[in-house]
């Protein structure tokens, strides 16, 4: 059966990187968490005075965004990849409400955007991945032959973030997560470079009211007809 590569776009807490982390398990493909990656980034700024009580240091962040680098290690445990930063594993730091709240702006930023394309369409040339995010179909791999378009109401992606962080342990008020789905919604959106929209030939999935089971079987017939044509 032939490599294809597949981007899942949609928007936050919509549960992508569970399906896309999922499907790739499934189908023995590459999973890369294109989000995690500019969570990385925004930890990166956290860490190293990046952000200031005027904003951001744009200037600061360009001159050091080439030695960012950012891979995947499969962690044998949770048989999922987890994030490193510069080979450090940073995955349950990038989960925080902190860098929720922050990572937005700085995925705004054009040249922090096109330093990580640049390492995503370098990780996809052998395809055989799943990669999710906001502009996966539009920007990273327009060519993908499989583009699926994740969406869900704001109190529904809220509600499944809340119900995520008390399971670690982590406070969160539902309030504060569902200003923060919809400030994160409308940066997204609204943003200059790589702005989040359906590609025109993408698959939408609205899984407001969907099991994950049930997920799991559209993909999979999606991927099953894809490979087939």
């Amino acid at each position: 059966m032939k490599k294809i590569t597949i981007a899942i776009d949609g928007f936050s807490s919509c549960g992508k990187s569970t399906m896309a982390k999922d499907l790739a398990r499934e189908i023995g493909y590459i999973y890369i968490d294109s989000g995690a990656m500019y969570r990385a980034v925004t930890l990166y700024s956290m860490e190293n005075g990046i952000f200031t009580a005027e904003g951001i240091d744009t200037e600061k962040l360009k001159k050091q965004i080439n030695s960012i680098r950012i891979s995947f290690q499969l962690n044998p445990e949770t048989g999922r990849p987890d994030t490193y930063l510069n080979g450090i594993n940073v995955e349950k730091k990038i989960r925080t409400m902190e860098v929720s709240s922050r990572v937005s702006p700085i995925a705004a930023l054009d040249f922090v955007r096109e330093a990580m394309v640049a390492q995503q369409q370098e990780m996809g040339k052998a395809k055989g991945i799943v990669m999710d995010g906001r502009d996966i179909g539009t920007t990273v791999f327009p060519d993908a032959e499989l583009k699926i378009f994740v969406t869900a109401s704001p109190e529904i992606r809220a509600q499944r973030r809340y119900d995520e962080l008390k399971a670690k342990g982590e406070e969160a008020g539902f309030d504060e997560i569902l200003e923060n789905v919809k400030q994160r919604d409308y940066i997204d959106q609204n943003r200059e470079v790589s702005p989040l929209r359906k590609a025109d030939d993408a698959l939408l999935l609205d899984n407001s009211h969907m099991t994950i089971s049930q997920q799991k079987e559209w993909l999979a017939e999606q991927f099953e007809k894809v490979c087939k044509s």
